[in-house]
């Protein structure tokens, strides 16, 4: 799969939005809309040498900050495991995206 030249980095996708990880956070959504989806993994389980996240707080997030300022956390909730996270997250994100074509 080649990416495209606005894209050198191609990202791990569902439901075709981008997700990234970075330690035990997981984001997901495009960093160019104004939402994203932050899945911050509270506690996981060991299953056969993996570990599986189990408890997720999903937070939507104002992903146009300046500089400095704090994040702002539109919405909040924890889930249990990654399959129900992803869906509220990704719930969530297309609602933010509709009420702003909206607005």
């Amino acid at each position: 799969m080649k990416a495209d030249k606005k894209d050198k980095k191609n990202f791990l996708k569902f439901r075709g939005k981008p997700l990234v990880r970075s330690g035990n956070t997981i984001y997901y959504g495009d960093i160019n809309d104004r939402f994203i989806a932050e899945m911050q993994i509270k506690s996981s389980y060991d299953l056969n040498g993996m570990k599986i996240a189990e408890k997720i707080l999903v937070l939507l997030v104002d992903s146009k900050l300046s500089e400095g300022e704090n994040k702002k956390i539109i919405k909040m909730s924890e889930k249990s495991g990654l399959y129900n996270a992803l869906n509220t997250g990704g719930m969530w994100l297309d609602s933010a995206k509709e009420f702003q074509m909206q607005g």
